[in-house]
């Protein structure tokens, strides 16, 4: 990264703790991605601001403050595999990848996931391992995991996600609840989920079954 990005991903970083206390491996970790890289080409005056982008096949790259707190919320120190459900642009896998040893990250649509793999690779970020698939599936070749995030909005989370949970592993996903949507943080112990609300937010949906 050259200095002049270097600078503005440091002041994203900052502006995110501003507004949302960040731990320092979380704020470390977006100083250090690139998201320039993440924007579509004509949104690149864009990409250090707080608002969530437009990109193809109707979907969004989620505001940086979104990113930063969906994985603060996952709480990371000490995890070592994470599964995301949702790769879209790839920004917070790639977030994640600074966090965590390995990240799974499983996107429905086949040319988003082609285009974050071909990022990942201009970045050499060498421990993203992608999947094209619906994601409500999980992975479970490389099951368990840690932490599990959802990038889109559900109303159920799969009993199959909560199966390739690690014990004592954390789950955050945006839950359709009514007419709105809330992170909300679920903990697992044993056979047992304990769920946390802890915000309300705005997400593309879940959609089932892969898009070529």
């Amino acid at each position: 990264m050259d200095r002049i990005t270097a600078t503005k991903t440091a002041r994203l970083a900052n502006e995110c703790h501003q507004k949302f206390s960040l731990n320092d491996e979380v704020k470390q970790a977006i100083a250090n991605t690139n998201r320039e890289k993440f924007v579509p080409i004509g949104f690149k005056h864009n990409a250090y601001k707080m608002d969530a982008l437009p990109m193809g096949s109707a979907q969004w790259i989620s505001s940086p403050l979104t990113v930063a707190k969906m994985t603060q919320y996952l709480e990371p120190k000490g995890a070592d595999r994470v599964l995301e459900v949702g790769c879209g642009s790839g920004y917070q896998a790639a977030v994640l990848s600074h966090l965590f040893r390995g990240v799974f990250t499983i996107e429905r649509i086949e040319s988003l996931m082609l285009e974050a793999k071909s990022r990942f690779r201009a970045l050499k970020i060498n421990n993203i391992h992608t999947r094209t698939d619906d994601g409500q599936n999980g992975w479970i070749q490389y099951a368990p995991y840690d932490r599990i995030l959802f990038s889109a909005s559900t109303k159920k989370v799969p009993q199959k996600l909560f199966d390739q949970l690690a014990d004592g592993g954390i789950l955050v996903a945006p839950m359709e609840v009514a007419n709105k949507q809330i992170i909300t943080s679920f903990k697992k112990t044993g056979t047992s989920i304990q769920a946390t609300e802890l915000e309300e937010c705005d997400f593309v949906p879940v959609l089932d079954g892969v898009q070529k």
